[in-house]
């Protein structure tokens, strides 16, 4: 069998996993077909979705990435577009698009019906939707103190005051990632005038998960992009001497390999645009 590396190993290495995983999800809900043209990612990141489309599409084809509130193209040459983001699609024309596509984007915003309105909008006649998103809410109602899947533990008072720093962000900051759910993205999805809608779920509780990884990788990482990496929580959270406990146990957990707990629940929805208006 062979052998990983220390940043090969454990949660590292699960999260290139649920990172393939979504992609996959995605561009196969997307079902795309050499007709297809032009595909619209939705806040693409580093391009996870967009370049996996690339190698999808036949020789004609190009994605058009929108990050943030910038959107560029594969077909090379024009200048950056200034978008307003999921909600607000600036720059790409009516009925324009074969596929939109998007990747744990509607959790950041505050206008989640209005982008499903502009995803409508952008697609041409028989154009799908094909989304991810987590439904956070889920797990903070289930294992809200659960912050790094050890389950009890002798570090449970220190796991607490990290947890309360995140609990202490702006509201503004966290309420879009957790006001809605599942059936918010059917009813967003019905309401801009999709047809053709369909959720998977899949939620998991307590599921056994890989190992946590050593605390200083850990510490590099964020919950999500607008909150503090694990890091910063500790320092801001923690004393010396806890922080070092806290280092002792968790680095105790990684050597031994001891599995962590997983509990979340996500959503892949896809759906069409009618051939005709309704």
């Amino acid at each position: 069998m062979t052998q990983r590396g220390p940043h090969e190993r454990g949660t590292v290495s699960q999260l290139r996993l649920d990172l393939a995983a979504f992609r996959d999800g995605v561009l196969e809900g997307a079902g795309l077909a050499a007709g297809d043209v032009v595909v619209l990612d939705v806040g693409c990141g580093t391009g996870l979705i967009g370049f996996g489309a690339l190698d999808r599409l036949g020789p004609d084809g190009r994605v058009i990435f929108v990050m943030s509130h910038w959107m560029c193209s594969t077909s090379a040459g024009a200048p950056p577009v200034a978008t307003g983001g999921a909600a607000d699609l600036a720059g790409i024309a009516d009925a324009s698009v074969d596929v939109v596509t998007t990747r744990s984007v509607l959790i950041y915003s505050d206008r989640k019906a209005s982008a499903f309105a502009e995803f409508f909008r952008v697609l041409r006649p028989g154009g799908r939707i094909s989304l991810f998103e987590p439904i956070n809410g889920f797990v903070e109602q289930l294992r809200p103190d659960d912050l790094f899947g050890m389950g009890d533990s002798p570090v449970n008072d220190l796991i607490a005051k990290v947890r309360d720093v995140y609990r202490g962000t702006t509201e503004e900051t966290t309420r879009p990632m957790m006001d809605f759910d599942e059936r918010d993205l059917v009813g967003w999805a019905v309401t801009a005038g999709f047809e053709a809608v369909e959720l998977d779920y899949r939620a998991q509780v307590d599921v056994p998960a890989d190992p946590i990884w050593d605390s200083e990788t850990l510490k590099c990482v964020a919950p999500n992009p607008r909150l503090p990496t694990y890091g910063e929580a500790i320092v801001a959270a923690l004393t010396d001497d806890e922080r070092e406990r806290l280092d002792t146990y968790m680095n105790a957990l990684a050597a031994a390999g001891t599995p962590t707990r997983r509990t979340m629940a996500t959503a892949f929805l896809r759906a069409r645009r009618p051939h005709w208006h309704r």
